[in-house]
């Protein structure tokens, strides 16, 4: 991490670079089963994140994802109508919701985290690390 305080500008725009390219690759793996269901990558965010925590909670879910209560409404009704998720309420607060993938969501999660884990196993460890390094940031 402390190369990259002596980083010049130029340099640190060449990672820059290679940060966008890498999110653009990583969420692009994923997009034909995104369009086959029609849904979006903000769909696919909110899907790997119940799938890494099973039972996370709405507030949970817009401080992970930086968005607005209406923004992922959208989302979880769209989710909803295709079967990939459920919610059960808390049982000492009713006011609280978890959010659990279904089995169609999981076979979801795991056709489109197939696609990327595909596409992730065809490049190089160098290459894999700056999408890593995408996946992290984002």
């Amino acid at each position: 991490m402390k190369k990259l305080l002596y980083l010049k500008d130029d340099d640190l725009k060449q990672y820059i670079e290679k940060i966008f390219l890498g999110y653009r690759e990583t969420v692009s793996d994923a997009r034909n089963v995104l369009n086959k269901y029609s849904i979006g990558v903000a769909h696919n965010k909110v899907i790997h994140l119940i799938s890494l925590y099973e039972g996370i909670t709405i507030s949970e879910l817009l401080r992970k994802l930086k968005v607005t209560k209406q923004s992922l409404n959208r989302v979880l009704k769209d989710l909803i109508n295709l079967k990939a998720i459920k919610y059960e309420k808390d049982q000492v607060d009713t006011r609280i919701k978890h959010v659990f993938l279904t089995e169609e969501g999981e076979k979801l999660f795991n056709e489109i985290f197939s696609a990327q884990r595909k596409e992730f196993t065809k490049h190089s460890p160098h290459q894999n690390q700056m999408r890593l390094l995408v996946l992290i940031m984002f």
